[in-house]
């Protein structure tokens, strides 16, 4: 697998080596000590979650707080998906900051997403199916979103705002000048 560093230097874009012939292929998705040599740090992931969603689903933009923030390895195995990070790091160069990036089944990468940022993804495909690995376990109490369309965020998701079908939970998510911060 190799690991390479994003504009946001704690996004890490993750791309498994692929090996085909006639029969398919075969791909690691997932190697810990590979990752944690790469990283520096220790990752113990221990919750696995999947979604489907239809085109113009937009879930986001969602985090925990501490002491229930998560970490998250994010990769889609059906469809395509713009993935989004924001960073809510007050004391981080990149606070305010984002990256955008399309997972697909076809190109296989992935994306780990530190404690202290915030997530979202829009379908841009027909169907997409998400699975992630989180190193802390789901708290109702600690969740947290932020509006997927605050204009002082800038986030450009790719699809005609019409297109765009959000839960009414993040449709009604606090701006980002609102939100609690890490």
């Amino acid at each position: 697998m190799n690991f390479t560093r994003l504009e946001i230097p704690e996004l890490i874009l993750c791309q498994p080596k692929i090996f085909s012939d006639e029969r398919g292929y075969f791909s690691e998705t997932f190697r810990q000590d590979k990752l944690e040599e790469f990283l520096g740090y220790s990752v113990n992931f221990c919750q696995e979650n999947e979604s489907k969603s239809s085109y113009g689903v937009l879930r986001g933009l969602h985090y925990q707080l501490t002491p229930y923030a998560q970490t998250k390895l994010v990769r889609v195995l059906q469809g395509a998906v713009l993935d989004v990070s924001v960073d809510l790091r007050k004391d981080s160069p990149t606070f305010g900051k984002h990256i955008a990036i399309e997972l697909s089944e076809e190109n296989k990468k992935q994306i780990l997403i530190p404690k202290g940022f915030a997530h979202g993804f829009v379908v841009l495909s027909n169907e997409a199916v998400l699975a992630y690995k989180v190193d802390n376990y789901y708290c109702q109490a600690s969740e947290r979103g932020i509006a997927f369309d605050d204009k002082s965020l800038a986030i450009d998701w790719k699809l005609n705002p019409k297109d765009i079908k959000v839960s009414a939970k993040d449709a009604n998510q606090v701006l980002f000048k609102n939100a609690d911060l890490f």
